[in-house]
Parts: C-alpha cells; structure tokens; sequence
C-alpha cells in the first residue's frame, strides 16, 4: 500500500486557528503532496481558499486512524495527546514529527510586506474563537481607541451582528491578511498575529487572554513585544503613547530551517 503523508492540527471554536495559519505557512513550503487534517469540519471545507490542496475534518484527534494508517506520516500540532497516546501515535506511523507549540514560523508574504502601506491607525483582534464572548465583556479596553476590528471564524452569527456595529471599521475573516499588513499597530490576543505583524514591519502589542497559552511569552519579552495582562486599559494607553519610542526586535526568518527539517524527517 502506497504510503501518505497527513498533517494534523488542533482547531475550533475554543482554540482558533493560530496552528492552522502556522500550518498552511509549512504547507505552502513544503509543496508536497500532503493532507491536512483539522479537528473542525468548517476550516477544512474552506483550506482550498488558503492554497490547501486537500483537507478532511476529523473531529477529534482520536478519529486520525480512521483516515491515516498504520505506516503513513504525520506531522501533528496539538496539545490534545497525552504521553501513553502520543507513544501510540509514534508506533503507528512510519514518520511522527511533532510541532512544539511555541514554535515560531511566519509565512514569507508577511515579511514581504514591511513596505505595505500602514494605513490603518490601530486594529483589534482578539483572536478566531471567542466561545465565551470575552470581547464583548471587555469592549472598554479598546472601544475609545476606535480600533479596526478583525473578526474572527468561529465567532456566533448573532455576535458577529452586534461587534459590527459596535465597531465603525471591521475587517471579515477573509480579510486577516490586508489587516495584518496595513495596520500600524495591532493589539490582539492571538500569539500568530503578533508575530506575522511584526514580520511586517507593524507594531504589535500582546494581549493575555487567561484561556491562551504562556508559551510565547518568554520570546515576546526578547523581541520587546509588550505584554498586557487582565484587560489593563491604564497599562495598553501607556504602551501606546509612547510606541513610537519603543524598539522593537526584528523578527528572524527560520521558516527554511525547519521545513528542510521536516522535510529530511519524512524523506521528501
């Protein structure tokens, strides 16, 4: 039997898609003929439009065999396996590799784009899942800065209706990335997009959401990337009055090192 190549990424309404976009970036780089895997049905209907040739949703990372089989390759990005389920995986498939969570890859057009216009002041986004209506609950934090808000996927119908017109400028779902490299400054709470922003030549500032991981929080401090805690409103003016001062560390390339990495580990 001809062996395949999948790739697995943890997605949905309480996680976002911040593994998904790093994904598509190592896709696109890898150029090979691999199958995306989502735990969501709604991100892999519409991968094509991110240049994902093919996708399938799983639901659960338990459902990977019902796809894959014994002795294909996996790539995998989630925290979902413990460690018995983990070594499971890496007896099942003849190539495992997986994507520590704090891994930093920026897709090249993000880099590309330090000379794209900033022509957005400020821009908000809190990230692609909020299950809890956590924006809602804190529209103060940003609502006097008048930012452009950039609305996430897996946000309720309703909630959608209501943001829109709490916010005179939005940015769709869609549009993430016109977002990411016309905005001047970015305050968001999604760890990706501060990182493609500052590829772009933008100034990002990190939210903390108490549901999100710590991870990057170590590398953010390197880069001088502020960090706010607890919806601090007082802390984000500070922050943005003096930006213009502040010298933020460029963001370096290493999307070659680790697919060529990856590459070697499945011999493509």
């Amino acid at each position: 039997m001809h062996t395949k190549t999948y790739y697995y990424v943890h997605t949905g309404h309480r996680i976002g898609l911040d593994r998904f976009r790093r994904a598509v970036a190592i896709l696109g780089k890898l150029n090979a003929d691999i199958t995306l895997l989502t735990s969501d049905y709604r991100i892999a209907q519409i991968a094509r439009d991110f240049g994902v040739e093919k996708s399938v949703g799983v639901d659960v990372v338990r459902n990977i065999p019902q796809i894959a089989h014994n002795g294909d390759k996996l790539i995998f990005d989630s925290d979902e396996a413990n460690p018995i389920m983990l070594e499971d995986m890496k007896q099942y498939f003849s190539s495992f590799i997986p994507i520590k969570n704090d891994t930093v890859l920026v897709d090249e057009k993000f880099f590309q784009a330090q000379t794209h216009e900033k022509s957005v002041k400020i821009s908000y986004f809190f990230g692609d899942d909020d299950y809890e209506k956590d924006l809602e609950k804190n529209l103060d934090f940003v609502k006097d800065l008048n930012p452009h808000l950039q609305l996430g996927f897996y946000y309720f119908l309703d909630y959608e209706d209501m943001l829109k017109e709490e916010f005179t400028n939005y940015f769709d779902f869609e549009e993430y990335d016109d977002m990411i490299m016309s905005s001047e400054i970015l305050i968001t709470c999604s760890p990706q997009a501060v990182l493609d922003s500052l590829a772009s030549g933008s100034k990002p500032i990190y939210v903390q959401r108490a549901d999100y991981t710590e991870d990057f929080n170590g590398l953010f401090q390197t880069l001088n990337i502020p960090i706010i805690e607890n919806y601090d409103k007082n802390h984000l003016n500070v922050i943005i009055s003096s930006i213009k001062e502040r010298k933020y560390t460029e963001l370096q390339k290493n999307a070659e090192n680790i697919v060529d990495s990856i590459k070697e580990n499945l011999d493509l």
